[in-house]
This record gives structure tokens, sequence and C-alpha cells, in this order.
């Protein structure tokens, strides 16, 4: 995986309000999105919350994720929630450009017009003009931002009195593919993070950018890294090309109970070794594992608009953002990664077991 360096640095200024307000409402619009506050003791404030879920009509039109470089999504602002019962789906972002909820937009909308509430933290430290390369490496804070989503999601109106008992499940992209194993499971290895920086080898990007911060890993507080992470509330977790993969303890693959859904995006020679999880999809008891051969690790952004390439250029982000696999469009690569969303997610969560 690849942590963009300079996108840090223009990730302000680059990316679009959270929520666009449009000029004209588009009929038939079904999907609400609303934003909550979460409490966390660990992190001893309010996390923000992006919720998406199937709406009645009603709402103001807003479209979610659009920046310089991408193109968002719509949805209805504060529309009233369509009565029903509906599994919930906790969302884990990356880091770097795709360190927000609305930037995976792409794939929250659909999930909610499939009958999911879908929630999403903002991962302190880890996006926007509060990253920071040694809160991002404090990996194991993540998991619990998504489980104080959830307790928050449970007690708050209209969505406790629309969830549907005990189906919950976490989807996470990139290094939030990593939180979704955490939750899963698998527990962190504190002595690999404490060294994962020492040389290039692992991911040199990252590793690039934290060095550049004047980061030293070994001085971090350590001890919690290694605690175990898993939310047993959750029933199912996918995970699309987590990284960092290979900090984990890999006796703890074994011990995962759940279902887990791996896919990686690229052919396997061309996936970083900190992403490429074949091999952890082997060793959980319940893992399956797809790739996308044709798509990219960029893949995962939102699709570029059309003068997207030459405005990274400009803005000096170095990284080939809107570079996808051969063959393929961003377009009909997000389509194959929805429909493998929602068809795991119906299977694991809306049918009877």
């Amino acid at each position: 995986m690849k942590l963009v360096i300079k996108i840090a640095a223009i990730f302000c200024s680059a990316v679009s309000p959270m929520l666009t307000m449009r000029h004209a409402a588009t009929a038939g619009e079904s999907v609400g999105v609303q934003q909550i506050l979460a409490p966390s003791k660990e992190r001893g404030s309010n996390l923000a919350v992006t919720i998406w879920y199937p709406a009645d009509d009603g709402g103001k039109p807003v479209t979610l994720g659009e920046s310089a470089f991408f193109s968002g999504t719509d949805a209805m602002f504060e529309a009233p929630i369509l009565r029903g019962r509906y599994p919930l789906i906790l969302l884990s972002h990356g880091a770097g450009l795709g360190g927000t909820p609305q930037s995976m937009s792409w794939i929250a909308t659909p999930l909610a017009k499939q009958g999911f509430i879908v929630a999403a933290p903002t991962h302190p430290g880890n996006t926007g003009a509060n990253r920071s390369a040694l809160e991002t490496m404090k990996l194991w804070l993540r998991p619990a931002d998504i489980s104080a989503t959830l307790d928050a999601v449970e007690r708050q109106p209209p969505f406790a009195d629309n969830l549907a008992a005990g189906r919950i499940g976490a989807l996470g992209l990139s290094m939030g593919g990593n939180t979704a194993l955490a939750l899963a499971g698998a527990r962190f290895d504190p002595t690999r993070i404490a060294s994962y920086c020492d040389t290039d080898t692992f991911n040199p990007s990252l590793c690039g950018w934290v060095r550049q911060s004047g980061v030293d890993l070994h001085t971090m507080d350590i001890k919690p890294a290694g605690r175990d992470n898993a939310d047993k509330r959750i029933e199912f977790v996918m995970a699309i090309d987590p990284a960092p993969v290979d900090v984990f303890q890999e006796s703890t693959f074994s011990e995962i109970s759940i279902p887990v859904k791996i896919v990686n995006l690229g052919r396997a020679e061309m996936i970083p070794q900190t992403a490429l999880a074949s091999g952890v999809a082997k060793a959980i008891p319940k893992g399956s594992y797809s790739t996308i051969q044709e798509a990219s690790h960029y893949s995962m952004f939102g699709e570029c608009k059309p003068d997207a390439v030459e405005t990274a250029e400009a803005e000096e982000v170095g990284e080939p953002i809107c570079s996808d696999g051969k063959g393929r469009s961003r377009r009909k690569i997000h389509k194959q990664l929805v429909n493998m969303a929602i068809e795991a997610f119906d299977q694991e969560l809306k049918t009877d077991r």
C-alpha cells in the first residue's frame, strides 16, 4: 500500500466540504445521510459519524465525497428514515486521500439503497488537517472508534428503532481493512509495529512519511497495541486491500470465529506485500478470498474528474491516483466491488442461519 505523503499536505485545500448542497433536488432519491456524534472514552472526545440509510421523501439534496480530483455521490441530508428493520454495516476509511467517511460514499450509498444502515466514523489523526504520522500508526485506536460508533448508533434515534437486532457487519478499505480484521479478532504485534519503519522493507511510502514527520515508533506507548480489539457484536467482516496487513500476530488469524471476506485489488505480483492478504484469508477458519485483477489500490478512490490527472500534477500529488489496472474503467471496478459487498452482506446479515 502507498500512503501518499504529498497528499497529506494538500488534503485540506483539495477536498471540498463534506456535504456540498446541490441547487436542485433529484427525483426519486432513496438514500438519506445524517451526522451524529459518538462519545469515545479512549479518545477523550466525540467522534464525527456519517450515516447513510434507506430514506423516505424529504431532506435536502447533497453531494458527498466531491473534491478537486473526484466526483461525489448524491444523497438527501436529514431525510426521514424509511420505516423498517435494517442490518448495520460499520464502515472504516483509509488514510491519506481516502481518509474520510465521505470519500467512501461510492460504496456506502448503494449499500444503503440495498437496505442497510451504514455508519462511518472519522478516525482522529488519520484525516485532513488532523493527519498525524504518530496517530496514524496507533492502529489499535481505530477498532475502538468503530465500537464507539456502534454504541452510539444503537442508542441514537431514529436509527436505534430501525436496526435489525444482531445483524451487524464491518467493512474496511485499505487501513480500514486492517481495522476490520482487528474487529474480527486479529491482534496486532507490538514488536512489529514498533520496528515497522526501521527499514523500508515493509512499506517505503508510509515509513518515509513517518520518518519525514520525525516520528520514532520505538518511543510510542506500545503497551495497548497487543490487546484484543474484537467486538463480539459484529457477525461478519469484509476487508478490501487491508493494509498494513503485516503488523498482526499471525497466530491470531486462526482464532477468528466469524466469517471474513478479503478482496485484493490487482494481480498477485502487483499487490504490495503490505496489502497482500491471500495467506491471511487461508489462515482464517471461515475466510474467503477474491481479487479484481484489473484494479489497483487507487481504485478505492472516487471516480476521477476529467481534469483530475492535470490537477494532481499541478498540486504535486506524486501518485497515480486515477490509475487502475488495464482494460476496465474505475466505474466498472466500483460496480463490481459494490456488487461483491452487497452479495456478501446480504448473505451474512440478511439470511437466517
